[in-house]
Formats: C-alpha cells, structure tokens, sequence
C-alpha cells in the first residue's frame, strides 16, 4: 500500500494524544505505586482463597477492585509488574538460578503457557537485559518499507523506523512474494534480535542452534508495566559492546511500552515451549494469577 503522505494530519494528532495518554499511564504509576502493590498482594491473597471448597463465598470480580477506584481501567498485567518488583535484581543483571525458577513459575501461571529457559539443553546467556529498538526486515526480494503497513495508522506508527539495509540472520522471511503468508507476516512484525551468539554452546555447536533459534518463540515482558508480547528469534545481536543485550522490532517495541524516548528499557525474556505452535504472536494480557 502506498501513501500520498506519510504523516496526514489526523495521525499526527492521534500519536500526539497517545503520548500524552502514556506520559498520564506513568504518573499515575508513580503516584500510586505503593497502593498497588498492596493491592496485588490482596488479590493474590484473595485468588488463593477462592481455590479453597468456600470459594462461592468470595466472588472473584470483587477482590480486584480498590475501594476508591485506582485500578479502573487498569488491567491485570498492571498488578503483575507489582509482583516482579519484587522478584527481579535491581540492576540490570543475569538472574541466579533461583531468581530463573521463581519468575518462570510466575510467568507461566500469570499468561496460561509454559514459559521456560532452556529447551533441549540449550540456553541464552541471560533472560534479563537491556533490550533495544530496531527497524524493519526485508521479508522478500522486492520488499519496501511502504509495503510493511496495512494502513496509514500503521505507517504513523511504524513506519518512521525505517528498514534495515540488510537482511536478518536467516535471510528473508520468504522466498518471493509470492511464497510470503500471514505466518511471515507475523513473524516479522513480532520478531526480535538475540545474542544467540553468546550462548553458551554456540560455536561448539553451530548448525544445532543456527536451527534451534530461527523463529523461536519467545515471551518478552516489561515488568515496569507488565506490558507483554509473543515474538520470534528473526535475527541474531545486538553486538556486545553496544551494551544492549536484544533488540525489538518496531511492533514489538510498541507493545511493550517502549516506542517512544530512548526506545529502550530493561525486560525478562524466555523461551515459550509450544511444540504445537497454539500460542499467537503479538501483544498478550496476563490471564491467570501470577
């Protein structure tokens, strides 16, 4: 699809609205951080007892909601950022062992698949790190930029970060045009740039995980906001001295709350085990306890 412009006026306001509606998100974060996280704690309480035999007596709407209306709007994915202040290191570090158990646990339970570091013996080098913004993919020869967007909005949204002049790490997404289905599609639009470089094993054993990480699917979450998303390995950095340990494309950036600013931010990430591939990509809400 081509555009006559690449910024109509409509759009522009529309992103400046959006901003302002996501500098409003983070200071009311700041504001009520604290009795969220009391809240959190509650409802876990809450949800533990309504596995008890008198769950019917406590209807579960009910102990998710404060008296003086500060979640209104706010989801789940809000109290699950709560739960992980508490768990993750303050710095931006590799987690221990028992930090790596603890939040797959949580994640697991909290998005209803299971979320795990290592399958088949093989690992990243970390699961907490600093992630980065990246451009676009070219998905087929002859793709363009103009041709990523479904729609204006689209192009307003992501188009500004233009396409990279190179391809990612397993060429293109599909062969030609042609070839190209709904699953590139996705997988481009949800991809993400790991260190698989780094880890451990790699150059011992390099066929076995060139293979292992192509389009590996992974869960990617902001634990400042809870903000999640479902992508794929599609391309192999950033390079270690940028001290950035992934990158993210443009939608996977948006999804997590970090299109905007420096476009970058700390965030856990892990390996989804989902050999029947029934788990979508894209944005994801927090659908059990954590």
């Amino acid at each position: 699809m081509k555009f006559k412009t690449k910024t109509p006026h409509y759009e522009y306001l529309r992103k400046k609205w959006t901003g302002r509606h996501r500098t409003i998100q983070n200071k009311f974060w700041e504001k009520h951080g604290q009795s969220l996280k009391h809240l959190a704690l509650g409802s876990l309480g809450g949800l533990m007892l309504i596995s008890s035999p008198n769950k019917q007596q406590l209807p579960a709407p009910n102990l998710i909601v404060s008296h003086d209306g500060i979640l209104k709007g706010y989801d789940q994915n809000v109290l699950l950022a709560q739960i992980l202040s508490d768990r993750i290191p303050k710095e931006i570090r590799p987690l221990d062992s028992l930090e790596e158990q603890d939040i797959e646990s949580i994640l697991s339970r909290s998005f209803g698949f299971k979320v795990i570091a290592e399958i088949d013996g093989i690992r990243l080098n970390r699961n907490y790190g600093l992630i980065g913004g990246e451009q676009h993919l070219y998905r087929y020869p002859g793709d363009n930029l103009y041709a990523h967007a479904d729609t204006a909005s689209d192009f307003a949204n992501y188009g500004s970060a233009g396409i990279a002049p190179g391809l990612g790490a397993w060429g293109y997404f599909a062969p030609t045009k042609q070839d190209f289905s709904e699953i590139d599609k996705q997988r481009e639009r949800y991809y993400l740039a790991v260190q698989t470089f780094l880890a451990p094993g790699f150059a011992e054993n390099l066929v076995k995980y060139r293979d292992f990480f192509k389009f590996r699917k992974m869960l990617i979450v902001n634990p400042s906001t809870g903000q999640a998303v479902v992508a794929v390995v599609g391309d192999a950095g950033p390079a270690d001295w940028t001290g950035k340990h992934l990158g993210g494309s443009p939608e996977v950036m948006d999804a997590l709350g970090l299109a905007t600013g420096s476009r970058k931010g700390p965030v856990l990430y892990f390996f989804i085990d989902d050999p029947k591939n029934e788990v979508p990509l894209g944005p994801v809400k927090v659908k059990g306890e954590a």
